[in-house]
């Protein structure tokens, strides 16, 4: 094949050409990406095609295709689905979430399931959709051949709960009660807030400075904190009725005074009004010149199953952004070497476990190698250098600025290693003045995805499952992989990659903030994505069916023979999965869920390559 062109270009699909078909629901994220990133864009959907594209055809309304062509690549296609299986019976964004278990967990701070009145499945799927792109078209720069990529909607809706499943799979229970409740909190002027800190003196302090009972503070931190874990705070009413008797500046005070944060809930019209544009992510290359060649990173050309295979990641992450973005390199083949501290990763023990291993640790790093290093010890540090340079990819979700206090920037690793991808997963990227912590539900909270996640007749509240971490780890994942295909068709120099919960919360709510500028309401109608009950379940019916589907009494019936009513009269719907532990055995998923070997449930790998 023709050698890909070596440039100096700093948007790695510079002289590329896309073309894409299909529903835009599915293309649509891939697309501004993938433009953004350089291609040029020759683009068709179901409502019309471009020049030069040929037209889609209408009985496939379930499929949408991504091609890349040009610079001297072969040409590279992406197959998004739906779902991965014809008899799944997903078919759009709600049927994805209901089967998923997305709205089992969104809706566990409710007590019911409940959908997301965003696009949460097909924009994850979307990200998936340009890493394997990226990670074909890396493949082949690097010797390789090219290899079609697949993927789907209900993959990347397992992906997005993969922890949720695991924590239901485990052998234990959880270490709080998974049961509704938890913020936003609303004050005695009707400013609804919301909470964060990670320290339980700040968060004691802070409800006693509001004369909160000592009872309710102290039974409220466990469920709190557990929150990320749970999607659910069954904290007492106390601490709700407390917010509820103090004005919204004196509940600011208090939590400056005590060093917790609090963050009002904002409009979609506002971060409409004040958003900057910015693309979701920085690639820099560093001013140092190109990397030297070392022999370890030339090997054979890669297997079209594994496109990273034989590059290394070190990865120093913790929760969920940085070691769900290495987990998903490493699914693509690169060997991930985890940066732990000295006794290890405290999450490995948090509850559930597997054969002693948290589960939800280990739906975010099975397969990784750890090693300990004391980033505080100057000795360590150095050691951490060396490491870096032979490696590929450094990637970290440290606090804003302490990589740099530590020695650990970019500019200190490329000394090292000019070739290296550095990579920083963020909350705010700094684009956003006087930002508050850059946790996942503070920026929910401070970017209108509270709003956006409900339909207008409900109050606004950021989802207790964790939206922004999950999307932040693919839009990390999406970064590196670009920085490497950069690296590659600039000479082996290296890059800086940096992206944020910010661009997941923008991405996540680009289709609302559109109708925003456009002076509509940016929210969904009422009722929009709410289950149907029935005599033991729940069904959720396609968005385009579902205003039919709620004129019809289904309680009284079981779940299957209310699916084929609904289907006698030409409307189609899914059962909705009410606990991830019933995925496992799920028909509409077969063969889909494994188990590791510490016995905890594992999703498929998101996309497959042939």
């Amino acid at each position: 094949m023709a050698s890909p062109a070596v440039t100096r270009t700093v948007r790695p699909l510079e002289g590329l050409h896309l073309t894409a078909s299909g529903p835009p629901e599915l293309t649509g994220p891939a697309v501004e990406h993938l433009r953004l990133l350089g291609a040029g864009a020759r683009t068709q959907t179901q409502a019309g095609a471009a020049s030069g594209a040929a037209p889609a055809d209408p009985r496939d309304r379930a499929t949408a295709r991504l091609a890349l062509s040009g610079a001297g690549f072969e040409h590279q296609e992406a197959i998004v689905r739906w779902s991965a299986s014809p008899a799944g019976g997903m078919t759009d964004e709600a049927t994805v979430q209901a089967a998923t278990g997305i709205m089992a967990v969104h809706g566990r701070r409710d007590g019911a399931p409940r959908g997301l009145a965003v696009d949460y499945a097909a924009t994850a799927t979307g990200l998936l959709a340009v890493q394997g792109l990226l990670a074909a078209l890396l493949a082949q720069a690097r010797g390789g051949r090219a290899a079609r990529v697949t993927t789907s909607a209900d993959r990347a809706g397992l992906l997005t709960v993969s922890q949720y499943l695991a924590a239901a799979g485990a052998d234990e229970g959880e270490a709080v009660q998974v049961t509704p409740g938890g913020p936003p909190f609303t004050s005695v002027d009707g400013v609804l807030f919301e909470l964060e800190t990670l320290d339980p003196g700040a968060w004691a302090a802070f409800w006693r400075a509001l004369e909160a009972p000592f009872g309710a503070v102290r039974a409220g931190w466990r469920p709190f904190q557990f929150r990320y874990a749970t999607a659910c705070a069954p904290f007492p009413p106390a601490l709700h009725t407390t917010a509820r008797t103090h004005t919204w500046r004196r509940i600011e005070a208090a939590a400056a005074a005590c060093g917790a944060e609090v963050c009002r809930l904002r409009t979609l019209d506002e971060r409409a009004a004040e958003h900057d544009g910015a693309a979701p992510w920085s690639l820099t290359p560093h001013a140092s010149g190109p990397r030297p060649r070392l022999a370890h990173h030339e090997p054979a050309p890669p297997r079209p199953a594994r496109p990273l295979a034989g590059l290394t990641v070190l990865e120093a992450g913790r929760r969920i952004q940085a070691p769900l973005a290495a987990h998903l390199l490493g699914l693509l083949g690169a060997d991930v070497v985890r940066i732990e501290p000295p006794g290890g990763d405290p999450l490995r023990g948090m509850p559930p476990t597997c054969s002693g291993i948290s589960a939800r640790w280990l739906a975010l790093n099975r397969g990784k190698k750890a090693v300990e290093v004391d980033i505080t010890s100057p000795a360590d540090r150095r050691r951490l250098r060396e490491m870096a340079v032979g490696a590929d990819v450094f990637l970290h979700n440290w606090a804003p600025g302490k990589a740099a206090a530590l020695g650990l920037d970019s500019g200190h690793l490329a000394a090292v290693n000019p070739g290296l991808v550095y990579a920083y997963t963020g909350g705010w990227a700094g684009r956003i003045p006087d930002a508050p912590m850059g946790t996942d539900f503070m920026v929910q909270a401070r970017t209108g995805v509270g709003e956006a996640a409900r339909p207008r007749d409900e109050p606004p509240a950021p989802s207790l499952m964790t939206l922004l971490d999950v999307l932040g780890g693919l839009l990390g994942a999406e970064a590196v992989l670009a920085g490497l295909l950069l690296r590659e068709r600039g000479g082996g120099a290296g890059v800086r990659v940096d992206s944020s919960l910010l661009a997941a919360a923008d991405a996540l709510t680009a289709p609302a903030l559109r109708r925003a500028r456009r002076g509509q309401d940016p929210r969904r109608p009422a009722g929009f994505r709410r289950p149907l009950r029935t005599a033991d379940g729940w069904i959720a019916p396609t968005d385009t069916c579902a205003p039919a589907a709620a004129a019809y009494d289904l309680r009284e019936l079981p779940t299957a023979a209310a699916l084929a009513q609904l289907r006698a009269h030409g409307l189609s719907a899914t059962a909705v999965t009410a606990d991830p532990a019933e995925l496992h055995h799920d028909r509409r998923f077969p063969g889909s869920i494994s188990r590791d070997a510490h016995g905890a449930p594992a999703v498929p790998d998101p996309w497959s390559f042939l």
